[in-house]
């Protein structure tokens, strides 16, 4: 078996506590699924990680907010220790960050530096794919209709193709069903094998 390691993209780029992650040319089917649920779990871990990390930094920062607008002498001391809570957070969720690999859409970003809600962009999104399945299920209606109208003067002309095309689609769907229900749950075929 040909493997090579390598490094997580974070480690190399930044220091941190990098993985390393065998890969092979050769791996199965079985091993790549069970991998990409390992990798996939790992993700959610390391999100959920920085997610507690910026609750921390916002508790931290809170405090700090509540030492600094009530500030005196005595408790100078708090507000140093709070700072170097702060810092040593930063740094630590900057570290968390560099293991999760989470892509954002540039209209997100642009919504958020307006100002606006980020869900916007959700909504936007699903209403444009509402609309543009409703175009394509009309145009799925008109063709069936305009098959229908064909078949139907097709019919009145040439009976006899006209029924033995009927007879070639019965067959045809019967087959596709008979294949359909020998697939398994995950749209693979079962393979017969020939003796």
């Amino acid at each position: 078996m040909d493997s090579s390691l390598t490094t997580a993209s974070a480690a190399a780029a930044g220091g941190g506590n990098g993985a390393i992650i065998p890969q092979s040319n050769d791996t199965s089917p079985m091993e790549s699924s069970a991998a990409a649920a390992t990798q996939t779990d790992d993700s959610k871990q390391n999100l959920t990680l920085v997610i507690n990390s910026i609750q921390k930094t916002l508790g931290i920062l809170h405090q700090l907010y509540l030492t600094v607008s009530s500030y005196n002498v005595a408790s100078q001391l708090p507000l140093l220790q709070r700072m170097n809570n702060l810092v040593l957070e930063l740094d630590n969720m900057t570290k968390l960050a560099e293991n999760c690999n989470i892509q954002v859409p540039m209209e997100v970003l642009n919504l958020i530096d307006d100002g606006k809600n980020p869900d916007e962009f959700t909504r936007d999104v699903l209403n444009s794919c509402i609309a543009k399945n409703q175009i394509t299920k009309g145009k799925t209606d008109t063709f069936k209709s305009l098959r229908r109208h064909l078949l139907e003067d097709l019919e009145q002309t040439f009976p006899d193709e006209v029924e033995a095309y009927r007879e070639i689609r019965a067959a045809s769907a019967a087959e596709t069903k008979r294949f359909a229900q020998s697939t398994l749950p995950n749209g693979d075929a079962k393979v017969k094998t020939e003796m």
